[in-house]
């Protein structure tokens, strides 16, 4: 069986059909030594690689395929599917030694050809950030079955970081063949601690061990299952009744985080977001008259309350943002041109503006009742300072088409930044990656050669010092021109049972896989 792009886009719609009480009898499996119940909301776009980029789809492909490299808590890199890795006093050859042995799901070798498949072919095309690295690469080779040297044109200094499991998950060449655009199996098959087993759409999604893991002793678990719950009140009550073991981070009500944390044998953690640095923002749609208006822009800024989406929204889990960067971002400097909430301000730069009073439409984010509450605050702030705003709602396929098609005035997101500007930020601000059809790149259209060229010299320099300065030029131009709203830097505390050990152990947090995860006998 296969299905095409458009059907596996499509199939999120299926995660409101759930009740509550709708776990079916393969999936009531109750925690035990080895089975683990994981809340997951919005459901997966899809879990193949190159198809699944948001968070909950990611949490679950991270089990499925393996990354080259792992990554600790300070971002440093740690092997996994390879061994060992070089980089030339130049930055401009990386060679990877491959872990020999390695079988994916479907019984056929992993090797070198894999990787290049993977990096310079299907990930090029389907992956924006990997596109932005990659042009950067000169060539990608197998210099034999397990070692890869990627030569690079030009350095780029964060490529290293590239080589995560949610980046760029080593797919199965022989399942492709060179056309990455075909229709692909919905069955993924990677390297990964954890094999496909089921896809209830609405339901559920059901992982096994893969008993011929490359890593001796791991998994620990034998099944994950993650249960597609639509709302946060029955997500948190699943957690309470013991259906579910795992909340990752954002998946209950901020107000109720504190509540399940008082409960027997319940930990939270705010870990395991080192490398995300998610970030909130609000795309301005840049070919509109409206939003090429910077008065416009600015008033829609000096609008929005950010302390209050920070204290009431995210209940404290979050920061307001300052500017571009996260301020968890390497070379983040608050020293920006700011906003600060102030109605009146805001009214005054509408009226001088082009603004004649039409609606304005704001697409929010599907991913639950906070991100909603978000919305419903951004349309009481931009109406107090004078807006008309048209607040519409769309789940989680039709929010990414319409994101992706630029049908949108105002649209929320958040992405990741991934621990350096050249990886994790500059494909939402260059102008070439405006690019229709994907919502993870420059959906605003912002257009702006000097920042162009700063991003572009900023990847190149290996000089930490005048990285810093380039990407501070970058940061105070993007807030100048209000090339978006940006909103918060995010918390996401996860909460989980206490005798589930090493759930978290990289600055993936669960976009990393379970393999080491185990559950202690109590």
């Amino acid at each position: 069986m296969t299905i095409d792009r458009r059907e596996l886009l499509s199939a999120g719609a299926a995660g409101l059909g759930w009740l509550a009480a709708g776990f079916s009898a393969s999936a009531l499996a109750q925690a035990s030594g080895h089975t683990l119940n994981i809340a997951l909301f919005p459901e997966p776009n899809g879990v193949v690689a190159g198809l699944g980029s948001t968070g909950p789809a990611q949490t679950v492909i991270g089990n499925i395929y393996d990354g080259l490299l792992r990554f600790d808590e300070k971002l440093q890199p740690m092997p996994n599917l390879a061994t060992e890795w070089t980089v030339s006093p130049d930055m401009k050859v990386y060679t990877f030694k491959l872990k020999k042995g390695v079988t994916f799901h479907d019984g056929k070798p992993f090797t070198a050809d894999d990787v290049v498949f993977t990096a310079d072919k299907l990930m090029r095309t389907l992956n924006p950030r990997v596109r932005v690295a990659m042009a950067s690469v000169e060539s990608v080779k197998a210099l034999d079955p397990h070692t890869v040297e990627f030569r690079m044109a030009i350095p780029y200094a964060a490529f290293i970081q590239l080589f995560d499991s949610s980046t760029l998950p080593i797919a199965p060449k022989h399942l492709y063949g060179d056309d990455v655009t075909k229709p692909l199996s919905p069955n993924p098959v990677g390297t990964g601690p954890f094999k496909f087993k089921e896809w209830q759409r609405g339901s559920f999604i059901h992982l096994v061990r893969n008993e011929k893991y490359h890593e001796s002793g791991l998994p620990k678990l034998e099944n994950v299952y993650w249960h597609i719950i639509p709302d946060g009140a029955s997500r948190a009550a699943a957690f309470e009744s013991g259906k579910v073991d795992v909340l990752p981070g954002g998946m209950v009500e901020f107000f109720d985080v504190g509540r399940l944390d008082k409960l027997p044998n319940t930990d939270v953690t705010l870990k395991g977001h080192e490398k995300l640095c998610p970030m909130a923002w609000m795309w301005m749609n840049h070919r509109l008259p409206l939003f090429q208006d910077l008065k416009v822009r600015k008033a829609v800024m000096h609008a929005l309350n950010r302390d209050a989406m920070a204290k009431v929204v995210w209940q404290g889990f979050a920061k307001p943002s300052t500017g571009a960067f996260s301020h968890q971002t390497q070379f983040y400097t608050p020293q920006v041109p700011q906003y600060p909430f102030d109605t009146a301000r805001a009214r005054k730069l509408l009226a001088e503006s082009s603004y004649k009073g039409q609606a304005v439409r704001l697409l929010p984010l599907p991913f639950g009742e906070s991100w909603m509450r978000l919305a419903e605050l951004i349309r009481q702030n931009l109406t107090a300072a004078g807006f008309k705003v048209d607040l519409q709602s769309a789940d989680l396929p039709g929010t990414i088409q319409r994101q992706s098609g630029w049908d949108f005035d105002l649209t929320l997101t958040y992405m990741f930044q991934l621990g350096d500007p050249a990886l994790g930020v500059a494909r939402n601000y260059v102008s070439s990656e405006i690019r229709k059809g994907s919502p993870f790149n420059n959906v605003g259209g912002y257009q702006n050669p000097k920042v162009d060229a700063l991003f572009e010299r900023g990847s190149r320099e290996i000089d930490p010092k005048k990285r810093a300065e380039i990407y501070a030029d970058i940061q105070r131009t993007l807030s100048e021109d209000v090339a978006a709203a940006w909103l918060l830097d995010l918390g996401f505390p996860t909460v989980y049972r206490s005798k589930v050990d090493n759930l978290i152990n990289t600055s993936l947090g669960l976009i990393d896989s379970l393999g080491r995860a185990s559950i202690k006998s109590v």
